[in-house]
């Protein structure tokens, strides 16, 4: 069964672009029932497109089970997303290392817009990190920052109280 073992801070501060290739993501959802997670991505990196179908089962803290599939064709992708998926998506990613472990900061665009997310995918659940400067406050098991719940309810439209 495959697992993805990932871990979401958000990021703060004064971090920048290592990575010679920011790239755009177009994500759409089919289904975003928490056990059964179904989306379509398409990464338009400056050298070709991907699109990929993805499964996600329900997280079980930084743990779940996730199976993607290749879609060879990008232009069905993005047809599939704008015929067939209510809730969509936009960002750019950004890679960078830190102590030989790539963290992957996804910075959110129209109503998610402010969101900076960094995550990075482990070995094993106990794996040891050393957080780059840049990393703020653990959101790995908060459901509002789960990609298919910013589709549902974005950031900007997140009511704070300032008492809590």
């Amino acid at each position: 069964m495959a697992k993805e073992i990932e871990r979401k801070f958000l990021v703060k501060g004064n971090w920048h672009r290592d990575d010679e290739y920011p790239y755009k993501i177009k994500q759409g959802y089919l289904n975003t029932d928490p056990d059964r997670t179904v989306r379509i991505r398409i990464e338009y990196d400056p050298k070709q497109i991907w699109a990929w179908l993805t499964v996600k089962g329900r997280n079980q803290g930084a743990v779940r089970n996730e199976y993607e599939v290749v879609l060879g064709d990008h232009i069905t992708a993005e047809e599939m997303i704008d015929t067939t998926c209510l809730h969509v998506i936009h960002k750019t990613r950004t890679v960078q290392y830190h102590h030989g472990l790539k963290w992957e900061i996804d910075e959110f665009h129209g109503n998610n817009q402010g969101l900076i997310v960094a995550e990075i995918e482990l070995e094993s659940e106990d794996q040891e990190l050393i957080l780059p400067d840049w990393i703020g406050e653990e959101v790995t098991t908060d459901p509002r920052y789960y990609n298919s719940s910013l589709a549902i309810v974005p950031y900007t439209m997140w009511k704070y109280d300032e008492t809590v």
